[in-house]
């Protein structure tokens, strides 16, 4: 038995959930797509009449949302398999013939709304990187054809009966823009999954698709009838604020793992390490679990449903036939804020700095939408140049305290010391750099133009 939501947004994202009983291999199964190969899930049957599994249910959540998951179509298959050999007793592949009744069930009504009934073979190899068995494939499908078979029209047996019963993806727009948070939002829609499976480095990579995201529609704000004030910015700002608890505590544990593997063993004093990358790692913990929260709220799903609306618009007013005034635009605003930055006393440098960093980040993200690779490369440097920056402002501020903490202890703090200096530094030195990287980001805006 199959299970999708109405409108088949499983099907429509690749996705498929079933629910097999019979065979060495019942259960639950979730199969998602993962690059040119799959990935599945798998959880024991539980009773007859169960509903879909929450911890299936949850990796998927980001798409069918708190829409139900209702049977879609239901096989029946008989199968008869024969494995092949060949030179000694190593087993080649496996030739399945199988014989399926299939009926597509009205996810409404629950009644059946189509009925088919055919003869299918699969060949599959048991071992693919070997020249025996990619040669086997070669001679096998042969015969397979020599015999009457033809290639399958579908690419499965559940496409086959759902047919055209699923709905096409929309086309892509036309205008740079909208289509750069199309793809946007279908790469947060797949980081999603990492994040809950606690795959390296996902909730970094789901905190910059966010950003991203809100980057492209507060620097196209006519495209997108939105206002600085609008509600579905707040909530991406607030939704990648959460995810900061554990991405700033990975970073930390990094950042402090390396500064502390680089430094001589006698300046290394006292529980540093356990205190540092250890306290960084549960602080970690405790922001996944926050962002897990988050992401299984109502709130984060009408998130959600809130940008698919957003693209599903039309454009109200279009700059993608001036791309170049749209990337001026940008520009200017780095320009307005690295002034700003300079004028400003050594109180309130830090922020300033941090917000000449955002403005280079939506002119970067915005600039490679509109096709203007130059730009958007040099507001990357701009933008990492200060990030470096932001990074070390945090870390100062975190190594003061963690300092404070091992003093109250009766702790040697020498090695705080060592790190917070070293933290100095690097924030020097970007800063010495920012000058040369704004000039360059001029030239290119100047020559795009």
């Amino acid at each position: 038995m199959y299970y999708d939501t109405v409108g088949f947004d499983l099907a429509v994202n690749r996705v498929t959930l079933r629910r097999r009983t019979g065979g060495p291999d019942a259960g639950w199964h979730l199969k998602l797509p993962a690059g040119e190969a799959r990935t599945e899930i798998r959880v024991p049957l539980g009773p007859d009449g169960a509903p879909v599994p929450d911890e299936l249910r949850d990796v998927v959540l980001a798409i069918v949302r708190d829409r139900p998951l209702v049977p879609v179509a239901k096989l029946s298959t008989t199968r008869d398999v024969t494995i092949l050999f060949g030179n000694g007793d190593s087993p080649v592949a496996e030739f399945c013939d199988d014989r399926v009744d299939a009926r597509r069930v009205d996810p409404v009504y629950g009644g059946v709304a189509a009925e088919m009934h055919w003869r299918e073979w699969e060949l599959e190899l048991l071992d693919a990187g070997t020249d025996e068995g990619a040669d086997a494939l070669s001679r096998l499908a042969d015969r397979l054809l020599d015999a009457g078979g033809a290639p399958a029209e579908h690419g499965s047996k559940l496409a086959k009966i759902l047919g055209d019963a699923v709905p096409q993806r929309p086309a892509a727009p036309s205008d740079p823009v909208h289509r750069a948070v199309v793809d946007q939002i279908a790469q947060l829609i797949e980081i999603d999954r990492a994040v809950r499976a606690d795959s390296d480095d996902s909730v970094h990579q789901m905190r910059v698709t966010i950003r991203r995201i809100r980057s492209l529609l507060q620097a196209s704000e006519h495209d997108f009838g939105l206002t600085d004030d609008a509600t579905i910015l707040s909530e991406l700002r607030e939704l990648a604020a959460v995810l900061g608890l554990a991405r700033d505590a990975e970073v930390l544990a990094d950042r402090y793992r390396d500064a502390l593997d680089g430094l001589a063993p006698e300046q290394v004093r006292g529980p540093v390490r356990e205190r540092l990358i250890g306290g960084a790692r549960q602080r970690y913990r405790a922001g996944l679990n926050r962002s897990l929260r988050a992401m299984r709220s109502a709130r984060y799903l009408r998130l959600l449903d809130a940008l698919d609306a957003v693209v599903a618009s039309p454009p109200v007013t279009s700059d993608a036939d001036h791309p170049a005034a749209t990337v001026t635009a940008g520009y200017k605003r780095v320009r307005r804020r690295a002034r700003a930055a300079e004028a400003a006393d050594a109180y309130d440098r830090d922020d300033a700095l941090h917000r000449v960093r955002k403005a280079a980040k939506r002119l970067r993200y915005l600039a490679a939408a509109t096709g203007a690779p130059k730009v958007a490369a040099r507001a990357k440097t701009i933008q990492s140049l200060l990030g470096d920056h932001q990074d070390s402002v945090v870390s100062r501020a975190h190594l003061l305290r963690e300092a404070d903490t091992a003093r109250a202890a009766g702790e040697d703090t020498f090695t705080y010391g060592v790190l917070f200096c070293q933290e100095s530094d690097l924030a020097d030195r970007c800063e010495e750099r920012l000058g040369g990287a704004l000039k360059a980001l001029r030239r290119v805006v100047r020559d795009s133009s």
